[in-house]
């Protein structure tokens, strides 16, 4: 097996590994009841007064200790009042259906237990609707239990900070809630931003989710659909396994690197379909693994080392119509054979002709190179990936073919970039002057204008 395979099957093993070590962490644990005494809000009593269907108002302030609310109602905070737990258990537990907590600000005091899920709200009773709140310092942001029809909208989540990824939870954790929604939540610095088991039936839409481990985990989860999200500078981007039917449209995955990095990848998911997405500036953009019958149309995958890792266990996918731009590696192909169909893709390494101006070109575009095994061989080769000599080996090898790899090719090969309106543009991003690139470019300013100036013409009197 040569390098690059073996670090592909590494990275599929260990995330395999994580994904399993995952399971018995996040099975539910004992739901928590209601807090003894000495730990309980003292919003509690106006809770338990209020009847079923009625509005509690909490005005500003600060409200220590921890909430249980079973009874249909609404809570809803008036100036952006603190509900500061005890940091024994989660700060508000819903336990009825129908219950709306609304415009508060809860923390979590950086307490509780992962074995019991505590969390800043946790929901385990139907057609909850948790909205507007600002939720820090809490293992799990919003734990979402058994709680179908719930709705989670326009939440800030920040996790513990200075605690290692398994040592707290997920921004926003589903488990077993059919009919879910997820919406405009702003999420960071959990352990993985959005995590979504034995769930279906599910819709997450205008996400900002960064800056953790997976920016969604997903499994065994079937017939959701994710829309307009921002999944980025996570260790993944998306991390999706086990479940079947999933819809990705206009998501952006972008700077998720590292060894284990991916901007999108399907582990066992079939007849999934994923288009108009952006996918940029990551490790690897697209990765396929025992996966079946998927469809990836119109998408953007661009500046990644890797655009595309497909595994010989993977059958019937059909990648058309996108534009992969500006990728070190267009293809890593783990195996020996693959049915994957690639047909009428934009590929900006493709140098083949469109003599007729159809805006196809003329022959097929074959992926993968001699210069590709040797970077699978040799490390060091990724320096020299842009190079002259890089190209110059490729022309070479098309000339003089001497190995025979499987041969993957995409027949129709686009001889101009679609316009592919719906893809979402990439976020701003912010950047840091950086000391040793500006000493450079200054330095070759200065030498381009001691250049300039001994050879501009000189006047008489310096002739003289």
């Amino acid at each position: 097996m040569t390098a690059a395979p073996l670090v592909e099957g590494l990275l599929v093993a260990l995330l395999a590994a994580q994904a399993a070590g995952d399971m018995p962490s996040v099975a539910p644990g004992q739901l928590e009841g209601r807090p003894p005494p000495g730990e309980a809000s003292p919003l509690q009593a106006r809770v338990d007064a209020a009847p079923a269907g009625a509005t509690v108002e909490v005005g500003p302030g600060t409200y220590d200790g921890d909430l249980v609310i079973d009874r249909p109602l609404r809570l809803a905070g008036r100036g952006r009042p603190l509900l500061r737990g005890s940091g024994k258990g989660s700060v508000v537990r819903i336990r009825a259906a129908g219950v709306t907590v609304e415009g508060l600000d809860v923390d979590g005091r950086g307490g509780g237990d992962l074995g019991r899920d505590s969390s800043g709200i946790h929901v385990s009773a139907p057609g909850a609707v948790v909205r507007d709140n600002r939720i820090a310092n809490a293992l799990f942001g919003v734990y979402l239990r058994e709680a179908p029809g719930a709705r989670v909208e326009g939440n800030v989540v920040r996790g513990i900070r200075g605690k290692d990824p398994g040592e707290k939870g997920s921004g926003i954790h589903v488990w077993n809630t059919d009919g879910f929604t997820l919406v405009g939540n702003d999420i960071a610095d959990c352990r993985d931003g959005l995590y979504i088991q034995s769930s279906p039936h599910g819709t997450i839409r205008g996400n900002s989710v960064r800056d953790l481990r997976y920016a969604i985990h997903f499994m065994y989860s079937d017939d959701n659909v994710f829309e307009d999200n921002l999944f980025e500078r996570s260790d993944a981007g998306g991390v999706l396994m086990y479940s079947r039917r999933l819809v990705f449209r206009r998501n952006r995955f972008l700077h998720n690197r590292g060894f284990a990095s991916v901007g999108l990848l399907l582990k066992a998911c079939d007849d999934s379909l994923a288009e108009d997405n952006l996918l940029a500036d990551n490790a690897r953009g697209v990765f396929l693994e025992g996966s079946y019958r998927n469809l990836l149309r119109r998408n953007v995958v661009a500046e990644s080392d890797t655009a595309l890792v497909v595994y010989d266990s993977c059958g019937e996918n059909r990648i058309e119509g996108n534009a992969f731009i500006a990728n070190l590696t267009s293809l890593t192909l783990v195996g020996r054979r693959t049915d994957t169909v690639l047909d009428g893709n934009y590929w900006s390494d493709n140098d083949e002709p469109d003599l007729d101006g159809d805006g196809v070109s003329d022959r097929p575009f074959v992926l993968g190179s001699l210069f590709d095994h040797l970077r699978g061989n040799l490390t060091a080769a990724d320096l020299l990936a842009q190079s002259l000599a890089a190209a110059a080996l490729g022309v070479a090898e098309r000339a003089f073919p001497v190995l025979a790899p499987a041969e993957v090719a995409d027949r129709r090969p686009l001889a101009r970039p679609p316009p592919l309106p719906a893809v979402p543009r990439p976020s701003p991003r912010p950047r840091r002057p950086d000391p040793f690139g500006l000493a450079g470019s200054l330095a070759a300013l200065a030498a381009g204008g001691a250049l300039l100036a001994g050879a501009r013409p000189r006047r008489p009197a310096e002739a003289a």
